[in-house]
């Protein structure tokens, strides 16, 4: 199949994509282990599309257990230069209420369990995440969603957290303490990872919940996120069928070369085997050995 024109990475609540033409299921193995599940190769309004649901095909992987580098890996592996994050999220704040969605610009990191880097095992590599979203992806896929009418914010920041439960209401005000916007357990370390990649990416938020800081609402439940995210598929499934049309597969942004000043080691110090298995995302900077 060729290039895919971008990937998605389904979260909660979206375990396909609808009108998408699956050519092909396709099982891969990386360096890091099995994804979440198959890459469903196939075709979005002609063009070709990759999907990838994030917590298994049954939701059996909690945000914990994801292998996200293997995700990232595999989506690499089949040339995907831009990917798309969907994720439930609960709101921070009174103006995203549940039932809209954000497409936010600013990340977070508040996880403790996760592999954050491809990179290690004798190879160091710093990459610069000051923007950890693609600008110009994300103004993009705003633009997808509000030509098929979603409400929709633009910006905000993102904290995620470990998982699986949530927040308590101390914490959940805490964070609104600090300014944040929304919160959910997934886009860390999918979004600093997919910077390595040297993908564009950018993320569609679910707002599904006030999370539990919101005396005069219900605290969220596993069952009022599923319920609301069924209410806003039909309008992300619509976007990305618009990003078909408005999505080109050059880039202006500066995803493409995040790792050109980011590795300090040099390549004679660094081991056969990390060589080996960092290879797919560092290649284009090595002079033939």
């Amino acid at each position: 199949m060729e290039k895919p024109l971008f990937g998605v990475i389904g979260g909660s609540g979206l375990y396909a994509i609808d009108g998408l033409e699956i050519i092909e299921k396709r099982e891969v193995v990386t360096p890091f282990g099995q994804p979440s599940a198959p890459l469903m190769l196939g075709r979005l309004e002609g063009r070709p599309v990759a999907f990838l649901a994030r917590h298994g095909l049954t939701h059996h992987i909690n945000p914990s257990e994801v292998n996200y580098r293997a995700n990232i890996y595999a989506m690499k592996s089949i040339g995907v230069d831009h990917l798309v994050s969907i994720s439930a999220c609960g709101s921070l704040r009174e103006d995203y209420a549940p039932g809209q969605l954000a497409v936010p610009d600013q990340l977070v990191d508040l996880t403790h369990k996760r592999a954050r880097s491809f990179f290690g095992e004798g190879m160091v590599a710093h990459v610069g995440v000051a923007d950890p979203f693609c600008p110009e992806f994300s103004r993009l896929l705003l633009q997808a969603l509000h030509d098929v009418n979603a409400d929709v914010h633009k910006g905000g920041s993102l904290i995620t957290i470990e998982g699986p439960r949530f927040s308590t209401r101390g914490e959940s005000n805490l964070y609104r303490a600090w300014g944040l916007s929304l919160i959910g357990m997934t886009t860390s370390p999918e979004a600093f990872l997919a910077r390595e990649a040297e993908m564009c990416y950018a993320v569609i938020s679910h707002v599904t919940d006030y999370d539990v800081w919101h005396v005069t609402e219900e605290p969220v439940s596993a069952e009022m996120v599923m319920r609301t995210l069924s209410q806003n598929t039909t309008t992300v499934q619509a976007a990305l069928k618009r990003l078909v049309h408005i999505l080109t597969p050059e880039r202006t942004c500066a995803c493409g070369s995040a790792l050109a000043n980011a590795i300090m080691t040099a390549r004679e110090h660094i081991p056969a085997a990390t060589q080996e298995k960092l290879q797919l995302l560092v290649q284009k900077y090595w002079k033939p050995a």
